[in-house]
């Protein structure tokens, strides 16, 4: 049976037990308490059963541990994934957007978000999804505006006879005067 990597000698498992009392993050507390376990002399798949994973876990809070102490036990937050669109390609997609569709060319009358996704899946090979150009769009400042529908045999004359009027302005009664009152 192989050996598992050592911990780091600047720490024991009292120091380790006393950081997780104080710490108020409970998964660097279950993993501080699991890294004492091993500086106890328990093996990596008793401290692994301790703290409900598996071994390669506990391998992995050694590494971390060792690398940075007690601190590199606590979860970082995610990166994310990369973004689709280079600045290159996020310039051009506001200048196709703020220039609007040709008809006889993009075969379209005005931009839907599934037409700009065929567009950049047409002009540079990226897929994204109808969401992410939504989202794309809306942090470079852009927000969604459509016309109001207005039918074609509309009757202007009809629309202003229907319009309800406001009520006429009320009278101020004269100011009577009290003083003159005996």
């Amino acid at each position: 049976m192989t050996r598992g990597l050592p911990l780091r000698t600047d720490y024991n498992a009292d120091d380790l037990r006393r950081l997780s009392r104080c710490s108020s993050d409970s998964k660097q507390t279950r993993r501080l308490l699991a890294l004492a376990l091993i500086y106890d002399g328990s093996s990596r798949c008793e401290a692994a059963r301790h703290a409900n994973v598996d071994v390669q876990s506990i391998r992995d809070w050694v590494l971390r541990f060792n690398a940075e102490g007690p601190e590199g036990l606590i979860d970082r937050k995610s990166t994310g994934a990369p973004a689709r669109l280079n600045a290159a390609q996020r310039a051009a997609l506001v200048r196709v957007v703020e220039d609007g569709p040709v008809p006889y060319l993009d075969g379209v009358v005005r931009w839907r978000l599934s037409d700009l996704v065929g567009w950049l899946h047409a002009e540079y090979q990226v897929t994204v999804g109808v969401s992410t150009v939504s989202r794309m769009l809306q942090d470079m400042g852009y927000r969604k505006l459509t016309a109001r529908p207005r039918h074609h045999a509309q009757d202007p004359e009809a629309m202003s006879a229907f319009k309800k009027t406001s009520r006429p302005e009320w009278r101020k009664s004269e100011t009577v005067s009290h003083q003159g009152r005996s």
